[in-house]
C-alpha cells in the first residue's frame, strides 16, 4: 500500500513501506492472510499518479519485514535508505531467521546509503530518518515536514494509537527497553505539534484520505 511520498526538486523517493508483489506474497500466504488485490502493488499505485517506478530515485524502509519491503523489487533503479544495525541484522543468516527477515525481499542489488542514527534526506529538514529502534534492530521513522505541519510516519515502532498512549506493546519485539524509549521519542514529538501516522492502526487509517490528508 502506497501511504506517503514525497516530491522535491531533488528527486522522487518512496517512503515507509511496500506492499509485497506476487514471490511475497506466495511464500508467506500459508502464514497470513493477506488482503491485497491487482492494482495495489506499489508500483501501480505510483502510476496511478503519475508517477515511474522506474525513476524513483529513493526508497526509504522503515524495517526489513516482508510488508515494508516485500515491493521493493518493484522500484529497480531506487537508492534505499536503511539503518546499518537493520541492513547487518538482515545480512547475519541466524539474526535474520530470528527476526523474520528474508533477504530475497531487500538484497536485491539497489544501491544502499546506510544510516548511523538520525539523517537529514535532502539537508534542508523536509525529510528526516528517526531512529526507533525495538520492534527490530535497526527500524527507523521518518519526519516529514509538510505544508499544514509535521507527521511523522512511526512504521511499526508504534502499531496502534493505544500502542503510544498505554505502552502496550506486542508480543514479538527485539528489544522492549528501546521500543518504549522510542515511544518516548514519539510521544514527545507529538507533544511539539507533530502528528503521529501509525503503522497498523486500521481506525486511524480510516481517518486518512490519501494523499490529501498527508501532503
Amino acid at each position: 500500500m502506497v501511504r506517503a511520498g514525497h516530491y522535491s526538486t531533488q528527486g522522487c523517493i518512496r517512503i515507509a513501506s511496500t506492499t509485497p508483489p506476487g514471490d511475497s506474497a506466495a511464500r508467506l500466504g500459508g502464514l497470513f492472510r493477506i488482503g491485497f488485490q491487482p492494482g495495489e502493488e506499489v508500483s501501480a499505485r505510483l502510476e496511478a499518479i503519475d508517477r515511474d517506478p522506474a525513476e524513483i530515485d529513493l526508497i526509504i524502509n522503515s524495517h526489513f519485514h516482508f510488508d515494508h519491503v516485500g515491493g521493493n523489487a518493484l522500484i529497480p533503479n531506487a537508492t534505499m535508505l536503511v539503518q546499518r544495525r537493520e541492513w547487518d541484522a538482515g545480512m547475519d543468516p541466524d539474526t535474520a531467521a530470528r527476526r523474520g527477515f528474508n533477504p530475497r525481499d531487500f538484497d536485491l542489488g539497489h544501491k544502499l546509503r546506510l544510516l548511523d542514527g538520525e539523517h537529514d534526506v535532502f539537508g534542508d529538514g523536509s525529510v528526516v530518518c528517526l531512529p526507533t529502534h525495538g520492534h527490530t534492530p535497526g527500524h527507523q521513522s521518518l519526519r516529514l515536514r509538510l505544508k499544514r505541519g509535521e507527521v511523522v510516519l512511526a512504521a511499526d515502532a508504534c502499531y496502534f494509537c493505544q500502542t503510544l498512549r498505554e505502552r502496550r506493546l506486542p508480543r514479538n519485539m527485539y528489544d522492549r527497553e528501546a521500543m518504549l524509549a522510542s515511544l518516548d521519542r514519539l510521544e514527545a514529538l507529538e507533544k511539539s505539534g507533530a502528528r503521529i501516522y501509525f503503522g497498523h492502526d486500521p481506525e486511524f487509517w480510516r481517518s486518512v484520505q490519501a494523499p490529501a490528508a498527508i501532503a
